[in-house]
């Protein structure tokens, strides 16, 4: 195994559906660890706001577990994933920093040698000095992908748009099939062995509910607090959905929200039998639908992007668009959280750091800044103050990575560039920069549809204040303490357990047979 790999593992939470769990070496004989909350932290993966069924009531709801968290604890309708791409997003949820202070401005590839710089603190390492069971550094135990579970091919390929053929097709299918990974498959780990490559999709929620729920009953008898941090890779193509039965290409994706509604379902149960009065559970997405996978893709309620749609291009997944940024969050913490709570204030996955550690009664390192805000008020008080404002970095479409040109001051929205995500049908609209900016209300027009007059006072105030407030953020993060990524990629570096096999193949645990398989999988 390389070095650069094993940098890569360190990093892991960063890039996708992992179910992660590290014992601490610490002692517990502390009385305050042993009563310091535990946390859940579940993230879904390309999921869209209107994919939470509470979230557009009249609707069937395929989502009746969340919906019952939601119900009993409290639902976020103004929440915001940091990016509008995997990696980006991971590294600033963990670490409460934008990706210009990390260096994580884009994803990492298969064949990547680094990750999330080292001289980065995860939540999960502060606290672990708090003597946490965690999940992010030491890799006691873990199980997972080292990625996202379309980059690498199987055997019973999940549904995708377009469709990938198995592993067995061969390396020349790549060429043929855009967005396809077939040279090398996909790699299931347990920490830091490949045990099963391919990995079976269609198992994969039934192993992660079942690791997850084992952790929690052993957490049971360690007596200390514990940080599980479960991210799916639900919703993201190709869909897997073991329960699936025929029906048109939506219920394929219903089918796959039911089974991750029920991979939280099972968590929260096995939380709540265990210590429901002293664990916090928070699920969220790291980013909204990706729009180019067309029925395969999720729902983004009212946050259609229509000025973008109207030119052109889609307004979800690696843009900064409503669509793209605003995600379905539920927190769930019996006699914390007043049940049947709907906040509407702005928040970001930025805050789950600052909030998490504030609950914890754990500093955060001083040594650096940070763009999280300590949510505790809205979550255990109901207040509405939320963040002053929210600043989307570019994650993908137009400009450059990273960049902060997207900013969400209060009711208003200014974007300074725009355009070149790829829509459903093959459509980018061009990327257009503005100067001066759009500037939407969204207490007017949530679906982005018609900006502002820039010859009203209405514009120029809110310019104004959002150019002050961009500004003050951009100079802070020029002064801070900031990170370079490396995004170096190295054949060498790609995980193969086999490399005499064509496509890496190998084989230690015990997988649901072929022909169980066959019944479930699309024909390719």
């Amino acid at each position: 195994m390389t070095a650069g790999f094993t940098q890569i593992l360190l990093s892991i939470a960063l890039i996708s559906g992992l179910v992660y769990y590290v014992t601490n070496r610490c002692g517990s004989g502390d009385e305050k660890k042993q009563t310091r909350p535990n946390f859940i932290i579940i993230l879904a993966d390309d999921i869209g706001w209107g994919d939470l069924g509470i979230n557009l009531p009249g609707r069937t709801s395929h989502t009746p577990n969340l919906d019952l968290m939601a119900q009993q604890g409290i639902r976020f309708t103004d929440f915001h994933s940091p990016a509008s791409t995997c990696s980006p997003s991971r590294a600033a949820i963990l670490t409460g920093r934008h990706g210009l202070r990390t260096g994580v401005t884009h994803n990492f590839a298969v064949g990547s040698i680094g990750g999330l710089p080292l001289n980065e603190s995860t939540l999960a390492e502060v606290l672990q000095g708090a003597g946490y069971y965690t999940a992010m550094v030491g890799f006691d135990y873990y199980l997972g992908i080292p990625y996202s579970n379309d980059m690498g091919c199987t055997d019973a390929p999940g549904f995708d748009f377009p469709l990938c053929p198995p592993c067995s097709s061969g390396i020349a299918v790549y060429r043929e099939k855009r967005g396809c990974y077939s040279k090398v498959a996909l790699p299931l780990f347990e920490n830091l062995t490949i045990i099963e490559q391919p990995l079976d999709l269609w198992t994969l929620a039934e192993m992660y509910t079942t690791t997850a729920v084992r952790i929690l009953h052993r957490s049971r008898q360690r007596g200390q607090p514990f940080l599980l941090y479960v991210a799916l890779s639900h919703m993201h193509v190709p869909l897997s959905p073991a329960l699936h039965t025929e029906g048109d290409a939506h219920s394929v994706y219903h089918s796959s929200l039911r089974e991750m509604d029920a991979v939280v379902g099972a968590i929260k149960n096995a939380s709540d039998e265990i210590n429901k009065e002293n664990t916090l559970i928070w699920f969220t997405g790291d980013n909204g639908p990706w729009n180019q996978k067309c029925q395969f893709a999720g729902n983004v309620g009212p946050f259609l992007g229509r000025w973008q749609t109207n030119r052109g291009g889609a307004s979800a997944k690696t843009t900064t668009w409503e669509g793209g940024q605003r995600v379905p969050t539920v927190a769930y913490w019996p006699g914390k959280i007043a049940a049947n709570m709907t906040s509407k204030a702005l928040l970001s996955g930025l805050d789950i750091f600052p909030t998490v550690l504030s609950l914890a009664e754990v500093e955060a390192p001083s040594n650096r800044r940070y763009d999280g805000i300590d949510a505790t008020d809205t979550l255990l008080h109901g207040s509405e103050t939320g963040r002053k404002s929210v600043l989307h970095p570019n994650s993908g479409a137009a400009g450059q990575f990273g960049d902060l040109q997207a900013v969400r001051l209060g009711q208003y929205k200014a974007f300074y560039v725009t355009g070149a995500a790829e829509a459903c049908g093959g459509g980018r609209g061009r990327q257009e920069l503005h100067d001066p900016p759009l500037i939407f209300d969204l207490s007017q027009d949530e679906g982005e549809g018609s900006p502002l007059d820039s010859s009203t006072a209405e514009y120029q105030s809110a310019l104004e204040q959002i150019e002050q407030e961009r500004e003050a953020v951009m100079k802070d993060i020029a002064s801070d303490h900031v990170s370079h990524a490396d995004y170096s990629v190295d054949p060498s570096a790609v995980p193969c357990c086999n490399s005499s096999h064509i496509n890496c193949r190998c084989r230690t645990r015990t997988r649901q047979s072929s022909s169980t398989l066959s019944s479930k999988h699309p024909a390719t």
